[in-house]
Protein backbone atom coordinates (compact mmCIF):
# COMPACT_ATOMS: atom_id res chain seq x y z
CA UNK A 1 0.00 0.00 0.00
CA UNK A 2 2.82 2.27 1.16
CA UNK A 3 4.46 1.70 -2.81
CA UNK A 4 2.11 1.62 -4.38
CA UNK A 5 1.26 5.25 -2.76
CA UNK A 6 4.69 6.27 -3.62
CA UNK A 7 4.47 5.46 -6.54
CA UNK A 8 1.33 7.13 -7.57
CA UNK A 9 2.61 10.72 -5.94
CA UNK A 10 5.96 10.37 -8.67
CA UNK A 11 3.64 9.70 -11.80
CA UNK A 12 1.52 12.67 -10.44
CA UNK A 13 3.56 15.25 -8.95
CA UNK A 14 6.45 14.26 -10.76
CA UNK A 15 5.85 13.25 -14.11
CA UNK A 16 2.11 14.41 -14.49
CA UNK A 17 0.60 11.37 -15.38
CA UNK A 18 -2.87 10.99 -13.15
CA UNK A 19 -3.25 7.20 -13.84
CA UNK A 20 -6.63 5.38 -14.02
CA UNK A 21 -5.19 1.68 -13.74
CA UNK A 22 -2.28 1.86 -11.55
CA UNK A 23 -0.36 -1.89 -12.25
CA UNK A 24 -0.07 -0.74 -16.32
CA UNK A 25 2.47 1.97 -15.32
CA UNK A 26 4.28 -0.46 -12.31
CA UNK A 27 4.75 -2.85 -15.30
CA UNK A 28 6.04 -0.23 -17.27
CA UNK A 29 8.88 0.62 -14.70
CA UNK A 30 9.50 -3.53 -14.14
CA UNK A 31 12.71 -4.12 -16.73
CA UNK A 32 13.51 -7.38 -17.70
CA UNK A 33 16.44 -7.97 -15.49
CA UNK A 34 13.61 -8.12 -12.40
CA UNK A 35 11.46 -10.19 -14.40
CA UNK A 36 7.98 -11.85 -12.21
CA UNK A 37 7.10 -15.53 -13.12
CA UNK A 38 3.77 -15.92 -12.85
CA UNK A 39 1.92 -19.05 -11.12
CA UNK A 40 1.01 -20.27 -14.96
CA UNK A 41 4.85 -19.58 -15.70
CA UNK A 42 4.14 -16.42 -17.81
CA UNK A 43 7.15 -14.09 -17.42
CA UNK A 44 6.04 -10.49 -16.62
CA UNK A 45 8.13 -7.59 -17.63
CA UNK A 46 7.82 -3.84 -19.59
CA UNK A 47 8.73 -5.45 -23.09
CA UNK A 48 5.74 -5.52 -24.37
CA UNK A 49 4.96 -2.28 -22.97
CA UNK A 50 8.26 -1.05 -24.28
CA UNK A 51 7.11 -2.55 -27.86
CA UNK A 52 3.63 -1.23 -28.17
CA UNK A 53 4.88 2.33 -26.71
CA UNK A 54 7.66 2.44 -29.65
CA UNK A 55 5.06 2.44 -32.16
CA UNK A 56 3.03 4.62 -30.70
CA UNK A 57 5.77 7.44 -29.77
CA UNK A 58 6.23 6.98 -33.70
CA UNK A 59 3.22 7.88 -34.71
CA UNK A 60 2.48 10.97 -32.12
CA UNK A 61 5.92 12.45 -33.94
CA UNK A 62 5.15 11.88 -36.93
CA UNK A 63 1.87 13.30 -36.76
CA UNK A 64 3.28 16.74 -34.82
CA UNK A 65 5.98 17.01 -37.39
CA UNK A 66 3.35 16.92 -40.23
CA UNK A 67 1.66 19.38 -38.74
CA UNK A 68 4.46 21.16 -37.68
CA UNK A 69 6.06 21.76 -41.07
CA UNK A 70 3.53 21.59 -43.20
CA UNK A 71 6.11 23.13 -46.32
CA UNK A 72 8.87 20.72 -45.51
CA UNK A 73 8.88 17.48 -47.76
CA UNK A 74 9.01 13.56 -46.73
CA UNK A 75 12.82 13.37 -46.04
CA UNK A 76 13.10 16.28 -44.04
CA UNK A 77 10.44 14.71 -42.06
CA UNK A 78 11.73 11.53 -41.73
CA UNK A 79 15.20 12.78 -40.73
CA UNK A 80 13.25 15.11 -38.11
CA UNK A 81 11.72 11.89 -36.63
CA UNK A 82 14.47 9.52 -36.51
CA UNK A 83 16.05 12.60 -34.23
CA UNK A 84 13.42 12.83 -31.97
CA UNK A 85 13.22 8.97 -31.25
CA UNK A 86 16.71 7.60 -31.74
CA UNK A 87 17.49 5.62 -28.62
CA UNK A 88 20.09 8.13 -27.39
CA UNK A 89 17.93 11.21 -27.49
CA UNK A 90 14.96 9.35 -25.41
CA UNK A 91 17.51 8.13 -23.46
CA UNK A 92 18.57 11.23 -22.46
CA UNK A 93 15.27 12.48 -22.08
CA UNK A 94 14.05 9.55 -19.64
CA UNK A 95 17.14 10.38 -17.76
CA UNK A 96 16.06 14.29 -17.82
CA UNK A 97 12.70 13.46 -16.44
CA UNK A 98 13.92 11.12 -13.67
CA UNK A 99 12.79 7.95 -14.79
CA UNK A 100 15.60 6.02 -13.22
CA UNK A 101 14.13 6.72 -9.65
CA UNK A 102 10.96 4.10 -10.51
CA UNK A 103 12.72 1.49 -12.59
CA UNK A 104 12.74 -1.45 -10.88
CA UNK A 105 15.95 -3.37 -12.16
CA UNK A 106 18.66 -5.70 -11.54
CA UNK A 107 20.59 -5.34 -14.46
CA UNK A 108 24.82 -3.83 -14.01
CA UNK A 109 25.37 -0.35 -12.70
CA UNK A 110 27.23 0.61 -16.20
CA UNK A 111 26.08 4.06 -17.34
CA UNK A 112 24.99 3.25 -20.62
CA UNK A 113 22.90 0.56 -19.23
CA UNK A 114 21.21 2.72 -16.96
CA UNK A 115 20.51 4.99 -19.66
CA UNK A 116 18.96 2.47 -22.00
CA UNK A 117 16.85 1.15 -19.05
CA UNK A 118 15.36 4.21 -18.67
CA UNK A 119 14.56 5.14 -22.36
CA UNK A 120 13.24 1.69 -21.98
CA UNK A 121 10.58 2.47 -19.39
CA UNK A 122 10.27 5.93 -21.28
CA UNK A 123 9.08 3.92 -24.38
CA UNK A 124 7.16 1.13 -22.04
CA UNK A 125 5.41 4.17 -19.91
CA UNK A 126 3.97 5.64 -23.35
CA UNK A 127 2.27 2.30 -24.17
CA UNK A 128 1.11 1.98 -20.35
CA UNK A 129 -0.67 5.43 -21.17
CA UNK A 130 -2.25 4.58 -24.42
CA UNK A 131 -3.86 1.06 -22.81
CA UNK A 132 -5.05 3.35 -19.95
CA UNK A 133 -6.41 6.42 -21.07
CA UNK A 134 -6.28 6.30 -25.05
CA UNK A 135 -4.43 7.55 -28.35
CA UNK A 136 -5.21 10.95 -27.67
CA UNK A 137 -4.99 11.53 -24.24
CA UNK A 138 -1.41 9.96 -24.85
CA UNK A 139 -0.97 12.18 -27.76
CA UNK A 140 -1.74 15.39 -25.81
CA UNK A 141 0.97 14.30 -22.95
CA UNK A 142 4.05 13.59 -24.91
CA UNK A 143 3.29 16.50 -27.23
CA UNK A 144 2.08 19.14 -24.19
CA UNK A 145 4.59 17.83 -21.34
CA UNK A 146 7.40 15.69 -23.44
CA UNK A 147 7.78 17.60 -26.38
CA UNK A 148 7.49 21.21 -25.32
CA UNK A 149 10.05 20.75 -22.38
CA UNK A 150 12.66 18.04 -22.84
CA UNK A 151 12.90 18.54 -26.26
CA UNK A 152 14.98 21.32 -28.42
CA UNK A 153 13.31 21.47 -31.86
CA UNK A 154 15.64 23.99 -32.95
CA UNK A 155 18.87 22.52 -31.68
CA UNK A 156 17.41 19.02 -33.38
CA UNK A 157 17.27 21.25 -36.99
CA UNK A 158 20.71 21.97 -36.54
CA UNK A 159 22.11 18.15 -35.57
CA UNK A 160 22.61 15.07 -37.62
CA UNK A 161 22.24 11.83 -36.39
CA UNK A 162 20.11 10.26 -39.43
CA UNK A 163 23.12 8.92 -40.72
CA UNK A 164 21.88 6.31 -43.00
CA UNK A 165 20.36 8.65 -44.81
CA UNK A 166 23.18 10.82 -45.32
CA UNK A 167 24.91 8.07 -46.02
CA UNK A 168 22.72 6.67 -49.24
CA UNK A 169 21.99 10.24 -50.44
CA UNK A 170 25.55 9.95 -51.00
CA UNK A 171 25.54 7.57 -52.98
CA UNK A 172 22.44 8.56 -55.08
CA UNK A 173 24.53 12.24 -55.71
CA UNK A 174 27.75 10.58 -56.31
CA UNK A 175 25.85 7.84 -58.37
CA UNK A 176 27.00 4.49 -56.57
CA UNK A 177 25.46 1.61 -55.17
CA UNK A 178 25.28 2.16 -51.32
CA UNK A 179 23.90 -1.20 -49.23
CA UNK A 180 23.51 -2.69 -45.78
CA UNK A 181 23.94 -6.41 -45.48
CA UNK A 182 23.26 -8.17 -42.16
CA UNK A 183 26.05 -10.61 -41.75
CA UNK A 184 25.00 -11.83 -38.21
CA UNK A 185 21.36 -12.07 -36.68
CA UNK A 186 21.84 -13.67 -33.08
CA UNK A 187 20.38 -14.07 -29.56
CA UNK A 188 23.05 -12.92 -26.58
CA UNK A 189 22.37 -15.62 -23.95
CA UNK A 190 23.81 -14.11 -21.51
CA UNK A 191 21.59 -10.83 -21.96
CA UNK A 192 18.48 -12.22 -23.83
CA UNK A 193 18.90 -9.71 -26.11
CA UNK A 194 18.85 -9.82 -30.09
CA UNK A 195 22.55 -8.57 -31.53
CA UNK A 196 22.77 -7.63 -34.94
CA UNK A 197 25.58 -6.77 -37.49
CA UNK A 198 24.95 -4.83 -40.38
CA UNK A 199 28.19 -4.05 -42.85
CA UNK A 200 27.70 -1.46 -45.53
CA UNK A 201 29.00 -1.04 -48.86
CA UNK A 202 29.56 0.85 -51.69
CA UNK A 203 29.63 -0.28 -55.24
CA UNK A 204 29.70 -3.88 -53.58
CA UNK A 205 32.96 -3.31 -51.53
CA UNK A 206 32.71 -3.60 -47.80
CA UNK A 207 33.64 -0.01 -46.05
CA UNK A 208 32.38 -0.51 -42.53
CA UNK A 209 30.48 -2.22 -39.90
CA UNK A 210 28.44 -1.62 -37.19
CA UNK A 211 26.32 -3.77 -34.22
CA UNK A 212 23.45 -2.82 -32.29
CA UNK A 213 20.17 -4.63 -30.46
CA UNK A 214 18.18 -3.79 -33.81
CA UNK A 215 18.51 -3.58 -37.43
CA UNK A 216 17.89 -0.01 -37.30
CA UNK A 217 21.08 0.97 -35.22
CA UNK A 218 23.27 -1.44 -36.26
CA UNK A 219 22.14 0.30 -40.01
CA UNK A 220 23.17 4.07 -38.47
CA UNK A 221 26.15 3.06 -36.75
CA UNK A 222 27.48 1.42 -40.18
CA UNK A 223 26.57 4.30 -41.83
CA UNK A 224 28.06 7.00 -39.63
CA UNK A 225 31.35 5.00 -40.11
CA UNK A 226 30.86 4.81 -43.15
CA UNK A 227 30.88 8.65 -43.61
CA UNK A 228 33.69 9.03 -41.46
CA UNK A 229 35.85 6.87 -43.76
CA UNK A 230 34.72 8.90 -46.81
CA UNK A 231 35.31 11.93 -44.95
CA UNK A 232 38.77 11.35 -43.83
CA UNK A 233 40.13 8.68 -46.61
CA UNK A 234 43.28 9.76 -47.51
CA UNK A 235 41.64 9.10 -51.09
CA UNK A 236 41.17 13.07 -51.73
CA UNK A 237 38.37 12.79 -54.25
CA UNK A 238 35.08 11.00 -55.02
CA UNK A 239 36.89 9.93 -58.33
CA UNK A 240 40.00 9.13 -56.78
CA UNK A 241 37.55 6.95 -54.41
CA UNK A 242 35.61 5.12 -57.12
CA UNK A 243 39.08 4.01 -58.43
CA UNK A 244 39.76 2.94 -55.05
CA UNK A 245 36.38 0.74 -54.96
CA UNK A 246 36.86 -0.74 -58.35
CA UNK A 247 40.74 -1.97 -56.77
CA UNK A 248 39.33 -3.41 -54.00
CA UNK A 249 36.57 -4.91 -56.00
CA UNK A 250 38.75 -6.30 -58.54
CA UNK A 251 40.84 -7.28 -55.50
CA UNK A 252 38.01 -9.45 -53.69
CA UNK A 253 36.91 -10.85 -57.03
CA UNK A 254 40.37 -12.80 -57.81
CA UNK A 255 40.32 -14.05 -54.17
Amino acid sequence: MVKDKEFYTFLKNRLKITPRHLRLYELAFLHKSASLTMPDGSVVNNERLEYLGDAIIDAIVADFLFRTFPGEREGFLTRMRSKIVNRQHLDAIANRMGLAEAVVSFATSRDAKKKRISGEALEAMMGAMYLDRGYEKTCKYFTGHILNNFIDLQKLLQTETDFKSRFLEWGQKNKLQVEFVTISEKIEKSKNTPQFIVQATISGVPISKGSGKSKKEAEQQAAQRALTFITTSAESSVDALIQYLERMGEKKKNG
